[in-house]
């Protein structure tokens, strides 16, 4: 199982990268999170592709952000390093600024489109988030069953990433990985810890927790032969993620 550390870039991105490397099979690059200006996904996503190429690397990228020429430009971009994918999402709504992406696409479904015919990229996968509970209301809907998720899957995607994992949506991962390997499609998850540092953090946005610090490795050793990776992080809690890599480390093969 692949493990990728999820994690929000700062001006200190190549140190974390170094400091973690023998830990993990690559990294998940957030994009600006919560609207607030990071170093570019897509661009941090580049250097450490150029700088560790053994490694996977895939960023997010939130399309709320960026007008179709940028789109075109960074996707070009990550084609030409090689990176092994994009995470295309609609994302959060821009701290400065209007949100851009419904100007120009119904769905992410139509930008992947787009970068597929119209920019036709070679090199780089694209891939969407699957999420049994979404929360924003342009979606229509406040759950998603397993049939939802795989259609979605069907329309064209190269991998998917799984959200929201805890006790009672693990069962439906169970579900979706069945019917996503007559796909042939990777299937990834989100594996999110807390700690006593971040409870603070999860509570204010919202997030539930895939587990505790405590019983990652025991969670994580039910997910094998369920998913090609998981995406680890402990949101905010930097110590406890280099914690939580060392755990899931033995599990890297």
């Amino acid at each position: 199982m692949k493990i990728l550390h999820e994690f929000v870039p700062t001006r200190k991105f190549l140190q974390m990268a170094e400091e973690t490397k023998d830990l993990v099979d690559g990294w998940n690059i957030t994009d600006s999170a919560a609207g607030i200006p990071a170093p570019s996904g897509t661009a941090v996503g580049c250097v450490l592709k150029v700088k560790y190429p053994e490694k996977i690397v895939i960023p997010i990228f939130i399309l709320n952000y960026k007008g179709p020429v940028e789109i075109g430009a960074l996707a070009l971009a990550a084609d030409a390093v090689g990176l092994d994918g994009l995470v295309l999402t609609f994302g959060d709504e821009p701290k400065y600024g209007e949100p851009l992406a419904a100007r120009y696409w119904k769905n992410s479904e139509d930008c992947r489109d787009f970068l597929k015919k119209e920019i036709k990229l070679k090199r780089v996968k694209l891939g969407c988030l699957l999420s049994p509970k979404p929360w924003r209301d342009r979606y229509g809907v406040k759950q998603f069953g397993v049939d939802d998720m795989i259609n979605r899957v069907k329309t064209g995607w190269d991998f998917a990433f799984f959200m929201r994992l805890d006790d009672t949506t693990l069962p439906l991962l169970e579900q979706i990985s069945f019917e996503i390997k007559k796909l042939n499609v990777p299937l990834y998850t989100y594996f999110l810890i807390k700690t006593p540092r971040n409870a603070e953090i999860l509570a204010r946005i919202g997030w539930t927790p895939t587990t505790s610090l405590e019983n990652a490795l025991t969670f994580a050793e039910k997910l094998e032969g369920l998913v090609e990776g998981l995406i680890a992080t402990c949101a905010g809690d930097y110590q406890g993620d280099l914690e939580l890599l060392k755990q899931l480390s033995r599990l890297r093969k």
